[in-house]
């Protein structure tokens, strides 16, 4: 059993599968918000919905449009589950929060080469962990 411990944590505890991308995420640039998709030709995770997933990926990318714009995602349930990044600004942090969205940042290990993509994970913010159940 897979079991990572980040050192920033914030949202609810939550259970789902996994989208995993050795790739960025920013809501501005790397999303089709109204259709729940990544629209980005270039970003490994293009043409694939992001709604209800748990996304793994490097790095979060953007300042505050990125921020209110998780927030509007949450408005019309057009939001993934959960993101999981090896590293993430602050900028981001506050947008999980004003959107509701449970976050884990910052680990031992790379999560995008760790955890397999399409894994039935769960992650408790609380403990800070992320547990990958198959």
């Amino acid at each position: 059993m897979i079991e990572l411990i980040a050192r920033h944590a914030i949202g609810e505890k939550v259970s789902g599968a996994t989208l995993v991308a050795n790739d960025g995420f920013s809501a501005r640039y790397d999303l089709d918000r109204i259709n729940g998709t990544f629209s980005r030709p270039a970003h490994k995770l293009a043409g694939l919905s992001y709604v209800g997933k748990i996304l793994v990926l490097d790095t979060a990318k953007g300042g505050v449009a990125s921020a209110w714009m998780l927030h509007e995602m949450a408005s019309r349930n057009k939001m993934p589950l959960a993101i999981v990044f090896n590293t993430v600004n602050p900028i981001l942090v506050q947008g999980a929060a004003f959107g509701g969205l449970t976050m884990l940042a910052g680990f031992d290990v790379d999560v995008t080469a760790t955890i397999p993509n399409g894994a039935a994970v769960e992650i408790d913010p609380q403990r800070k962990s992320l547990r990958v159940l198959d």
